[in-house]
């Protein structure tokens, strides 16, 4: 039996797939993108939130971290050094305030399966299921694979969630186990890519290939952040391609960019890249959308 590191599952999401869905988050990713919005999600261990706002500097930490953690000014809580921190999971029982967090929990396929079937009248009801987002839920292939396995069995719609950066024959076994495929498409020039993600994309445009070959449904994901990957001309590329993929892809979610995620890093300690970013404007997204079902993609303003 194969055991994951799950970062968190969100219930009753309508984002991620079609109805209602249990969406699990899980650890590592293997992209670096600028606007992430699940910051926790990318290291492939267990990480540590830290709220500012629970801290009433009572020290017990500061004890505890070795020299790691010292007092701030009177209102600012603690500084931690997480780079020299080597027990910083252990404040989390220790603080009396809750200031501390653990994000990230290892789980057997089947208990994640069993907690994920308690939603399955949801499911029913709603023409929905499970969605394996991340994170990049490919990094953990044999345990996704394997859970996915026991909630088909039991007749869930099971949907990944994937950026596609891995060899295709890792990826192409976990792809033949699930439902449906929702794949990011971050940009189409290579450098673009680059920029943006840390990675190039031929890896992925070829994956992107390969699944619809075999049939699979796609749900295919844009997002648009202003300045970084809303080049126009790349843009229709991206819809071109997806084009091209035939009648796999059911349809474009065209998704906006947002600062949701910010407070993440500020609890991780990590600076967020693009705090000048404008928002992303829905007049653009309009356009976007309409040069997307006029080459004959269906197209919608995804979560």
């Amino acid at each position: 039996m194969k055991t994951g590191l799950i970062s968190r599952i969100q219930r009753y999401s309508t984002k991620d797939g079609p109805g209602i869905r249990s969406t699990v988050f899980m650890q590592q990713c293997n992209l670096r993108c600028q606007w992430c919005a699940n910051p926790e999600t990318i290291r492939p261990g267990i990480n540590v939130f830290w709220f500012k706002e629970r801290c009433r500097q009572c020290g017990t930490c500061v004890q505890a971290a070795h020299g790691a953690i010292t007092l701030a000014a009177p209102g600012e809580g603690v500084n931690i050094d997480r780079k020299q921190c080597d027990n910083l999971l252990e404040m989390v029982p220790l603080c009396p305030y809750d200031a501390y967090e653990q994000v990230g929990e290892a789980m057997s396929s089947q208990a994640l399966a069993e907690r994920l079937l308690r939603d399955k009248a949801f499911y029913d009801a709603s023409q929905g299921g499970v969605t394996f987002s991340g994170g990049e839920p490919a990094l953990q292939a044999d345990f996704v694979r394997e859970t996915a396995a026991r909630l088909r069995a039991e007749g869930v719609h099971v949907c990944l969630d994937t950026a596609g950066h891995l060899r295709w024959e890792k990826l192409r076994p976990l792809v033949e186990a699930v439902d449906l495929v929702s794949y990011d498409f971050k940009a189409f020039d290579a450098d673009i890519h680059l920029s943006c993600t840390g990675v190039d994309n031929r890896q992925i445009l070829a994956n992107a290939k390969e699944i619809a070959a075999m049939g699979k449904p796609i749900l295919a994901r844009m997002v648009i952040v202003p300045t970084r990957n809303d080049q126009p001309e790349d843009i229709r590329r991206r819809l071109d391609f997806i084009r091209s993929l035939g009648n796999a892809v059911q349809q474009v979610d065209i998704l906006e960019y947002h600062i949701y995620g910010i407070g993440k890093y500020q609890k991780l300690g990590t600076p967020y890249l693009l705090n000048d970013i404008p928002a992303c404007s829905r007049e653009m997204t309009e356009q976007i959308k309409q040069y997307a079902e006029e080459i004959g993609l269906k197209a919608t303003f995804g979560g």
